[in-house]
């Protein structure tokens, strides 16, 4: 083992957001062989949970939670849990909690995303976010009471609840402002024929209508429609949750997420991000991606830890991966899109399953599948190859994406 090696492994590594990527991380440095001192530490009271259940499985009463299967006691893991972190002295090396401070070596900052709000809405009675196990458990009686409901915002997790409260028997109505769902994450030649899943669901769509105000019991609308409300969600995205980071030194960029390298490493020494609050460098893409999804909670860590414990830790830059379970439909995304230069359907829209293809200069960088778990599989390891595929035989969805590469 180098001398570099021997001293990390007496350092304190803490630690900061016990959502997936924070107790990745925890697990990542044991499983590594990281023998130091562990802290991890979580604002919330509860047990360390996977948040991908709360629209779903929890919020319909199928599941009461979503704790890891983690000993942290066994792994030798300091948890503490329901402590805000309000501040970071990286001069001293020491963050800032309600309970005092806590010093480190190392800091690992693990505290993901925060839900956007709609201003004007703090307080008013029966207006909801979906981020946490107590948002999860307070809407659960909501839908059980078959309320009608508005969800402002038609994007992955808008979807997702609608489905949920129409699952639930309410009377359900999406509001949103673009003229078709998903338009931040997806083109609309891609997005638009979503737009009919809400209607053979039995929910209402209003795209192009902005939110006036939300008041008890009314949802009023921009061009003077009122539309009555039970309980309102609000889906309307998140950003990364790093205001706390202020006059840390800690670079965040435009969007307010760290920027780190291709290490996970921040602008401060021994100091690290991973999970949905920070962006990272990607050489396949060409561009700094910053990724609010599950697999990039779970994958990131790795390279954190190996870069810890001083390994040779290869750069991150991962295929980045989601899915979405909507009005019947497993949705599956590989990839970032944002530089393709050709687009290629299999299979018709209109119908299901299907998928989309996005081509660079021939190679495949992104790919969505509705139903077709298999393109999802097969495309993201054609993503990783950069193999050069014939369009031609992409655009066939009787051929296997992996049978489609250019000879």
């Amino acid at each position: 083992m180098s001398e570099q090696q021997t001293q990390s492994q007496t350092r304190h590594v803490v630690v900061v957001g016990a959502g997936m990527a924070g107790v990745q991380t925890a697990v990542a440095l044991r499983e590594q062989g990281f023998t130091g001192a562990v802290t991890l530490i979580g604002a919330e009271p509860h047990q360390p949970y996977d948040r991908p259940p709360l629209s779903k499985a929890i919020l319909l009463g199928k599941s009461e939670g979503s704790a890891f299967e983690v000993d942290f006691d066994a792994l030798g893991v300091d948890l503490r849990l329901g402590l805000e972190v309000t501040g970071v002295r990286p001069a001293e090396r020491r963050v800032v909690t309600e309970a005092g401070e806590v010093g480190y070596d190392t800091l690992v900052i693990a505290t993901g995303a925060e839900p956007l709000t709609l201003p004007g809405t703090g307080g008013v009675p029966g207006v909801h976010l979906l981020r946490t196990l107590d948002d999860a458990r307070r809407l659960r009686p909501v839908l059980d009471q078959r309320h009608r409901i508005v969800v402002v915002g038609a994007g992955w997790i808008g979807a997702e609840f609608a489905t949920a409260a129409r699952e639930a028997g309410c009377e359900v109505t999406v509001v949103e402002a673009a003229d078709r769902p998903l338009a931040g994450a997806l083109p609309a030649e891609v997005a638009a024929p979503m737009a009919d899943w809400y209607a053979e669901a039995g929910a209402d769509l209003l795209t192009g209508a902005r939110v006036a105000s939300i008041g008890p019991g009314e949802v009023r609308l921009a061009d003077g429609r009122v539309l009555a409300a039970d309980a309102v969600i609000v889906g309307i995205g998140a950003r990364p949750a790093t205001g706390w980071l202020a006059g840390s030194g800690i670079e965040v960029g435009p969007e307010g997420a760290i920027t780190a390298d291709a290490r996970l490493r921040t602008s401060l020494p021994d100091v690290y991000a991973v999970g949905d609050c920070v962006s990272f460098p990607s050489a396949r893409f060409g561009e700094r991606l910053l990724v609010h999804h599950w697999d990039n909670a779970l994958q990131g860590p790795r390279t954190v830890a190996a870069d810890i414990v001083g390994e040779a830790a290869s750069d991150y830059d991962p295929v980045p991966y989601f899915w979405s379970e909507q009005f019947g439909r497993f949705v599956q995304y590989a990839g970032h899109h944002a530089a393709a230069d050709e687009l290629v359907r299999r299979g018709d829209p209109s119908t299901t399953p299907w998928s989309v293809c996005w081509l660079r200069e021939g190679a495949l960088v992104a790919v969505l599948a509705v139903g077709r778990p298999r393109d999802l599989a097969q495309g993201r390891k054609l993503i990783e190859s950069g193999a050069r595929l014939d369009p031609t035989k992409v655009a066939d969805p009787s051929t296997p994406l992996k049978s489609t590469t250019r000879t």
